[in-house]
């Protein structure tokens, strides 16, 4: 079970902080944008870097734009926006000024753009608007999308190419790019006068905003060691002196010079060495060259094929320094197993972006949810007016969506992200009449994509794989003749999802019950691999299984099966699939810890994706791997049908995990309205996997320093089910009297972690990339 202590409001005893240190890489956050509407603006250095000061479309944007700001039919309001000349953020006018960092938002968080009337809201809203002149920015987590209309179909235009530009440079930068780019950003915020020139004061009002609260002594020390002029001013090559300095990771030159020798530069032999240390398996030559020609800046020591320090620096911020395997970015996974032999992203209730009593519906919670690599979505079906089903959360406030605009949302986004098969579940409220209405639209709007018989090749004793269904729509629903209790009556999809006593009465009137009981033979035809069913018992080892059957259970019924049955559930796992959603009691759409599924081999462990936690957190680390594709490979002693894999007990210790916390860098500040608010970070290390394994250890707090905070803390698990295991990394900023603060967070599974020295990526609360907030580890894993 999820170690609880670091949720509770108890605080642990007060331990003596680790002093400030300020000698590792800038920690810069996000920059708010001018209060004035951006008139008093840093010069161009930043987009001159990105190669972008002479782009038509990005100067449009510099200008700025009056674009129209749809929300609803009689809420449409023209605002300005423009783009800053960061290049990494768009000011927007409001209404009502607000703080400085609500006039903003951040390139690196958008998810899409879309162009003409591709979102529900300009679909419901924006008919006075021709499509030509309208776009849609899409933002990754929970932020709504924003409608707009330009005033010409040029410079909707302008604003969709410029946007594209714009995220693919930002793309293509690397670390060490994005870390100038943000601190001289943050130089000429700090210069306020805007001479070129740097009081000490201007540079103590620079620390703050980059999130490090220095020792004025030795602030000013490092102040005067760059003030060659002593003049109390620093300027030029003074001022990048005084950033050189601040940019120096300490930690990086020591392992650096450990390598490199006297000469101060490593060789290839020497870099080879270094890779072997790190366990980078089939290390060769060869691949040491590759790094220097790809990472070294100096053209003279690549010719020489040597690595400085700056090319060591900028291999270890890449992606290839990264504490998440490359090679497991993309789809590596053997995936032409059977169904049942992986775990699928799924999500319950999605046409939800609020809680489940009286959030709105919407299509683009599907979209979101494909977005994020979801392979298994919810449609309650109830009967609408017009003889047009709809979805929503029954007997609830609510709002509704018509059930064909959700699988047109299907059609058009399901496979941007991933060709894999996507299932629909569906649960079915409607009478007969509208259930054809169903099945018309599932065969007119998906057309090919819906499977409506067996494969012709497939082998009727095991599910298809992944492969074979590439690109296709499957349904889950009940199926006719076989899906009769005891007296004869059909059971609705609703009756057997909440058949555990706990859950929510069927509610509404006698004939609308009635209509719920049939199944319509249209509909039944599609449920052609994923044909729901009761599970009452699990079937003794001998009998053979049913394949096709999928049941539904809520988390309460599947931890009881988990505690009774233990080994019985995980090899009938091994063989059909298992859906396994929140209780009905979670008003707010809270979500359960999704481990102890996975623990017994549960495919589709289905969580409230509208709903960020902890929970999504490791939803979205199990399913980071195999290029985010929806589906992972489950580990061998879930998949075999005589496995005597039982979670509760798992054996000896056979893996050590230890850790050497080391720095972090450019954490962001959590009030960006406050200039003295410096974070105090510590790290927690939690491991997620079987009861046995599940803990968490942390380490100390730095004080009032989120720019490059020192820990060098060592921390170690013992683990019995290693390939099971998800780790997460969390920042918090410490607070002695109240909960700490969550600043980052980043979950990946340990069979993904590369040992060695590593930069972890941190992530936000909704999951967007906080860059370039990192944190520096040491990793190893030994193996008995």
């Amino acid at each position: 079970m999820l170690c609880g202590r670091w949720r509770s409001r108890h605080r642990r005893r007060e331990e003596p902080p680790v002093p400030a240190q300020v000698a590792a890489p800038v920690a810069l956050p996000s920059p708010p944008a001018p209060q004035d509407g951006g008139n008093k603006r840093p010069g161009l250095r930043a987009l001159k870097k990105m190669g972008l000061t002479e782009d038509e479309d990005v100067r449009a944007m510099l200008r700025g734009s009056r674009l129209c700001k749809i929300r609803s039919r009689t809420w449409q309001k023209e605002r300005l926006y423009r783009l800053q000349e960061d290049g990494l953020s768009v000011w927007f006018q409001r209404r009502i000024p607000r703080a400085p960092s609500q006039h903003i938002f951040f390139v690196q968080h958008i998810e899409a753009v879309r162009e003409g009337h591709q979102s529900e809201g300009l679909r419901r809203f924006g008919g006075a608007f021709e499509p030509a002149r309208c776009l849609t920015i899409a933002f990754k987590g929970r932020r709504k999308n924003l409608d707009l209309a330009a005033p010409t179909a040029e410079e909707a235009q302008r604003w969709v190419r410029g946007l594209a530009k714009l995220r693919a440079r930002l793309d293509a930068m690397s670390q060490r790019e994005r870390l100038d780019h943000w601190i001289h950003f943050y130089l000429h915020r700090a210069d306020s006068n805007q001479d070129s020139k740097m009081s000490f004061k201007e540079i103590k009002n620079l620390l703050r905003m980059v999130n490090v609260d220095m020792n004025d002594m030795y602030a000013y020390h490092l102040f005067k060691e760059c003030d060659r002029s002593n003049n109390e001013w620093l300027e030029g090559t003074e001022i990048e002196e005084f950033l050189r300095r601040l940019l120096k990771r300490p930690e990086l030159e020591e392992i650096f010079h450990r390598y490199s020798g006297e000469d101060r530069v490593l060789s290839t032999p020497e870099l080879l060495e270094f890779l072997e240390d790190q366990g980078e398996g089939g290390a060769t030559l060869a691949h040491a060259q590759q790094l220097i020609h790809t990472y070294e800046l100096n053209e003279t020591a690549k010719q020489h094929e040597l690595m400085t320090l700056d090319g060591f620096m900028m291999y270890l911020l890449s992606p290839e320094g990264a504490a998440l395997n490359p090679a497991h970015t993309c789809v590596f996974q053997d995936m032409n197993q059977p169904l049942a032999h992986y775990f699928i992203s799924s999500s319950h209730n999605t046409y939800l972006t609020d809680s489940q009593i009286g959030g709105p519906s919407s299509t683009e919670a599907y979209v979101r949810a494909f977005a994020q690599g979801c392979r298994c979505v919810e449609l309650d079906c109830w009967e609408g007016p017009g003889g047009e089903p709809v979805i929503y959360h029954g007997h609830t406030l609510t709002s509704k969506i018509l059930f064909r605009d959700v699988i047109q949302a299907v059609r058009d986004h399901a496979f941007t992200l991933s060709p894999y098969p996507v299932i629909l579940s569906l649960e079915n409220h409607c009478g007969l009449e509208q259930q054809a209405a169903m099945a018309r639209h599932l065969h007119t709007i998906l057309g090919d994509m819906l499977v409506t018989q067996l494969l012709d090749s497939q082998n009727p004793e095991e599910l298809p794989s992944p492969e074979q269904l590439k690109g296709r729509v499957l349904v889950k629903g009940k199926k006719l003749p076989a899906a009769r209790n005891e007296d004869g009556r059909i059971l609705s999809d609703r009756e057997e999802d909440n058949e555990d006593e706990d859950e929510e009465e069927e509610a509404g009137t006698a004939e609308q019950r009635r209509r719920a009981k049939q199944i319509s033979p249209e509909l039944s035809a599609l449920a052609v691999y994923c044909c729901a069913s009761r599970l009452r018992t699990l079937r003794p080892a001998p009998a053979p299984s049913q394949p096709y059957q999928v049941s539904s259970l809520s988390e309460r019924k599947a931890k009881k099966l988990i505690r009774e049955a233990g080994n019985s559930f995980i090899r009938h796992n091994a063989c059909q699939l298992t859906r396994v959603y929140p209780l009905g009691l979670r008003m707010n759409s809270a979500n359960y810890n999704p481990q102890e599924m996975w623990n017994s081999g549960c495919q589709l462990v289905a969580l409230n994706f509208q709903t960020p936690g902890y929970e999504m957190d490791l939803n979205a680390g199990r399913f980071l791997i195999n290029g985010q594709c929806g589906y992972v490979l489950k580990p061998a002693c879930l998949r075999q049908p005589d496995t005597t894999f039982d979670p509760e007990c798992p054996g000896p210790p056979r893996t050590t995990f230890t850790i050497q916390v080391l720095t972090a860098q450019q954490l962001p500040k959590l009030n960006a309205e406050k200039p003295n608010s410096i974070v105090d970070p510590l790290v927690r290390i939690e491991i997620h996997g079987v009861p046995a394994d599940c803990a968490c250890k942390e380490t100390n707090y730095v004080l009032n320093n989120g720019f490059n905070p020192r820990w060098g803390q060592t921390l170690q698990f013992q683990l019995r089910a290693p390939e099971l295991v998800l780790v997460r990394f969390v920042v918090e900023d410490y607070d002695a009297t109240s909960p700490n603060d969550f600043v980052g967070q980043f979950t990946l599974p340990l069979s993904s972690l590369k040992q060695g020295y590593r930069h972890i990526h941190l992530l936000s609360k909704d999951g967007a990339s906080l860059s370039p907030a990192t944190l520096f580890v040491h990793i190893c894993i030994q193996r008995s």
